[in-house]
């Protein structure tokens, strides 16, 4: 896929997976930072200064996973799972009524009492002056390819790109499966509200414990 800052491929099974390569770079960045300042705190910090510097990193740490390498779409042979920073989508083939692209990956699927219901996926945004910035940059690319390669690649933006493979994967699974669950569902995901809540909690007692002093 072209450079959109997204990593995604078959897996297995006919698996497909799809990620925000620049996201993921960030994330573990920081959590390479954060882990020398660990034991540089470690080795030196011994008051209450140290403390708050460690919840910082700490809560650094939880905001790298929630938006770096938490999200993702992922496709597989049961249906749709679109993992938001804060919320899973999990959307069983048969419930896919459409996947489409806009400034985001947005799939409309049956929810419960067969309303329909619509997600965006955090992986693969683009605001509409970077979306025109790269179909610019793939027409210069297309004018050293032939005619019949050309329109196609013209016609192909890396966001286009994913959701034509999400629909072939859709077009591979048809509503063919009665004893599968026909409704999407949203939850929140306990474990990035822990990443997030736990150490930003930690933050402010200690915030608030330096200030009473």
């Amino acid at each position: 896929m072209r450079s959109t800052g997204h990593t995604g491929g078959p897996g297995a099974r006919g698996s497909l997976v799809l990620r925000s390569s620049a996201g993921r770079v960030g994330a573990w960045v920081w959590l390479a930072f954060a882990a020398f300042n660990f034991a540089d705190l470690a080795w030196r910090g011994r008051d209450l200064a140290a403390l708050i510097a460690a919840a910082v990193l700490l809560t650094g740490c939880g905001v790298a996973y929630v938006l770096g390498l938490r999200p993702r779409v992922v496709a597989g042979a049961d249906g749709l799972e679109i993992r938001n920073p804060l919320r899973d989508v999990r959307v069983p083939w048969p419930a896919v009524r459409k996947i489409e692209a806009a400034d985001a990956i947005t799939v409309r699927f049956s929810g419960a009492g067969d309303t329909e219901r619509t997600a965006r996926a955090w992986v693969l945004q683009t605001s509409p002056r970077a979306r025109a910035r790269e179909e610019r940059q793939i027409r210069r690319q297309a004018r050293h390819l032939p005619p019949g390669v050309a329109g196609q690649v013209v016609e192909r933006s890396s966001l286009g790109h994913a959701v034509e493979q999400l629909n072939a994967l859709a077009a591979r699974h048809p509503e063919t499966s009665r004893d599968r669950p026909s409704e999407g569902t949203v939850t929140w995901s306990v474990v990035a509200l822990i990443a997030i809540a736990l150490p930003s909690a930690l933050l402010v007692i200690l915030i608030a414990v330096a200030a009473a002093r």
